[in-house]
């Protein structure tokens, strides 16, 4: 049986990454991508996921280009990690599919609700306004959501502050909805994808692939890697939005804990700040979870794998 996704995303090398992953995965059926500003300019990002889509050979599924800026906040993105395309290193194709019509709330909103309720999981792996809008526009998607899988937050430390991570802090008014509806929810944060290091043997395993998507992810990975090195000081660099995908397809892979959470709205030094509360068992009902760690090998063994799957194809 394949889980069946609507991945939304800010492409993003990681997220280049999270969507190759989701192509090749024999268990993951992507069935729509949806784009949100973050690490580049909404313009900037959903050509970057359309140009992966040539590159992967993604075709009959529906990409559409969703907010361009938080609900409340001020636009504020990655170029310090991501570049100025967003998917700075390799040269990308022109996009060979059209953009769907519709904002990309609208069709979110519109997949979950034609399909049977439990079928569609939502892997948000940018900023959480196109999820956020659509659950406060279409509030029945909360109960028809199989469960809500998302890149981002921490329980412990932050990449963007001292305690808040980049996709929550954007917006983390959004992030604050998304957390407090009812259903099922993941959080895939730095907790564990800073355990998701492009080593020298991971990427070594990624060249001897030897195809366009594989060199593709090479490429990215140089450039990501120096870059990382430069604004935080990873000697390898953690490829976070993947492991969001990876949790769907075996959640074995990744160790998770269920406890309340919430994030921060008002604090000074704490804004998007995710309290997770771990203090005793999650009482009864609690429906979030946090990934606390990764088995690194069997990660990035389903990342090399779907590569192998996806082959050669330049749609």
């Amino acid at each position: 049986m394949t889980t069946r996704i609507i991945l939304d995303c800010d492409p993003g090398h990681d997220d280049a990454v999270a969507m190759l992953l989701a192509h090749g995965s024999a268990e993951i059926d992507l069935v729509a991508v949806t784009t949100v500003y973050g690490n580049q300019t909404i313009d900037k990002v959903t050509r970057n996921a359309l140009s992966v889509a040539r590159i992967a050979g993604i075709t009959g599924v529906p990409f559409a280009r969703g907010a361009h800026r938080p609900l409340v906040r001020t636009l504020e993105t990655a170029e310090s990690i991501h570049g100025e395309s967003g998917l700075d290193g390799p040269t990308l194709p022109e996009p060979s599919i059209p953009l769907d019509p519709r904002h990309a709330v609208d069709l979110i909103i519109d997949v979950i609700m034609e399909n049977e309720p439990g079928t569609i999981t939502l892997v948000p792996t940018g900023a959480l306004t196109n999820i956020a809008m659509a659950v406060r526009k279409e509030p029945r998607i909360a109960g028809r959501v199989r469960e809500v899988v998302l890149m981002g937050g921490a329980v412990h430390g932050g990449n963007w502050s001292a305690t808040s991570e980049f996709n929550i802090v954007i917006d983390p008014e959004a992030a604050h909805i998304v957390f407090h509806e009812s259903w099922p929810l993941t959080m895939v944060g730095l907790d564990a994808t800073h355990q998701a290091l492009a080593t020298p043997p991971v990427l070594a395993a990624i060249e001897a692939i030897d195809t366009g998507p594989s060199r593709f992810v090479g490429e990215l990975m140089d450039f990501f890697a120096n870059a990382y090195k430069d604004a935080q000081g990873f000697d390898y660099p953690p490829v976070h939005d993947p492991v969001a995908v990876a949790y769907v397809i075996d959640p074995s892979i990744v160790t998770v804990r269920k406890a309340p959470l919430t994030v921060e709205l008002t604090g000074t030094a704490t804004l998007g700040m995710t309290v997770a509360d771990l203090r005793s068992e999650a009482p009864e009902g609690c429906t979030t979870q946090v990934a606390l760690g990764i088995d690194h090998g069997r990660f990035w063994a389903l990342v090399t794998d779907a590569l192998e799957r996806i082959g050669e194809p330049e749609a």
